[in-house]
């Protein structure tokens, strides 16, 4: 499975990398909303992991609804990791699309159970049945 992390802090995206990593997952990382978008488009990845702060042109929330009106990744599970955590926050998250919300800091456990099962159904949704 392929998880696309798109983090500007390098010790949390390190830390996530080697969490999925660990657990034998393909793993590649973005630090501007630009470079994560194109990263999404060109890799199709099972799961994405985006930050809302993010420096550069587009911040988390603009990529996470540019994914879901995309064709190719509408449907690509987004969970979003970010310190900000007011309501407004999490129902702009939410209203952009995303699967899961964490905040900052996480466990990792809970954030690596999340996704496996999002990968999983990610996966699962890609499978084309065998005609008999």
């Amino acid at each position: 499975m392929r998880v696309l992390i798109v983090e500007d802090s390098d010790s949390i995206c390190r830390m996530i990398e080697a969490l999925v990593a660990a657990r034998g997952f393909e793993v590649r990382s973005a630090s501007t909303g630009a470079r994560g978008l194109e990263e999404a488009f060109a890799w199709k990845p099972h799961v994405i992991l985006l930050d809302i702060n993010l420096p550069g042109s587009y911040d988390g929330l603009e990529v996470c609804t540019k994914l879901r009106s995309d064709p190719g990744t509408k449907d690509t599970p987004i969970i979003i990791i970010s310190a900000m955590n007011d309501d407004e926050v999490k129902r702009q998250v939410i209203a952009n699309g995303a699967n899961a919300f964490y905040e900052k800091p996480f466990s990792p456990l809970a954030l690596l159970k999340e996704i496996e099962a999002l990968a999983k159904k990610s996966e699962a949704a890609l499978k084309i049945p065998r005609e008999v």
